[in-house]
């Protein structure tokens, strides 16, 4: 069997899954990937249940072809709009480099009302708008004193990437086995009101130290790399060259369900940066 979702399910296990839907037909979805997550032992990290990830698996088994699940029992909620409120209107230009700015520090989004104050930031005003992240993520505010001059957010990796793989030296076993610590850089967005030269490169060096201490913190292990991807010709990755990342290639713009070999989405730059000396041993082993 192929792997599903980096995981190498044997027949046994297979055969375990469709037991376990024919055994419980009234189950929902979400407690039948519970219990596969308890029966196969597959956790993270941290120790919580892989189901979320579990339930991605078995959705792609069952468009296999390998098992049939049960009808889901809802349909998904409609992605929330954030419409714009004086809570996040423009403020007063800033036009100071960096170095004039107060000290800058990073704000992790915690609670619900903070949540949806970074998500209307991000709708409002960064070009890709607001998508809902899933898994293993980090969001943060950044502020210059008490002044609010950006935002970030951190999530799963791309499942595949040939100039990554390259760069890193992976093997096929090694990147499924390994690609959590690999966190990728979903949102950067400086406020449109922040005209402050070298402050975008300043908040990448304070996230290189920060992350991996929050990532520690929440998911119980450090990240060695981190990924991100520029859109040419609209942006150039200045800061990120500035801020010592490494343009290793571009994206194929296929995308991973692409049923053709042409370009569909916008070709991006790939850009990586470790946060370990020995990101390629650690991510080899």
């Amino acid at each position: 069997m192929k792997p599903y979702c980096g995981r190498q399910f044997t027949l046994d296990e297979l055969q375990t899954l469709r037991h376990l839907i024919e055994a419980n037909p009234s189950a929902s979805r979400a407690q039948l990937s519970r219990q596969v997550c308890a029966l196969l032992d597959w956790f993270k990290p941290n120790g919580e249940l892989k189901d979320m990830t579990c339930r991605v698996a078995m959705l792609r088994m069952q468009a296999d072809g390998l098992l049939t699940l049960p009808a889901a029992q809802r349909c998904a909620p409609r992605q929330p709009e954030y419409l714009a409120t004086a809570a996040t209107d423009p403020q007063s230009l800033l036009v100071r480099p960096v170095h004039e700015l107060p000290p800058l520090h990073l704000r992790q989004v915690s609670g619900s009302a903070h949540s949806r104050l970074w998500n209307e930031y991000i709708a409002r005003y960064h070009y890709l708008g607001y998508t809902p992240m899933a898994g293993s993520q980090s969001r943060y505010f950044v502020f210059a004193g008490e002044h609010r001059v950006a935002l970030l957010s951190f999530g799963a990796s791309a499942w595949k990437l040939a100039a990554r793989e390259r760069f890193i030296g992976w093997q096929e076993d090694e990147r499924q086995r390994n690609l959590p610590l690999v966190v990728n850089n979903a949102r950067f967005l400086i406020l449109p009101w922040i005209q402050s030269k070298g402050l975008a490169s300043k908040i990448l060096a304070i996230i290189h130290r920060q992350l991996p201490n929050d990532w520690l913190a929440r998911y119980g292990y450090r990240p060695v790399l981190l990924e991100t991807f520029v859109e040419t010709p609209r942006h150039r990755g200045t800061c990120y060259q500035a801020a010592n990342w490494i343009k290793v290639g571009q994206t194929t713009g296929r995308g991973k369900k692409c049923p053709t070999s042409k370009p569909i989405l916008p070709i991006k730059d790939i850009w990586l940066h470790p946060l370990h000396r020995n990101f390629r041993s650690i991510l080899c082993r």
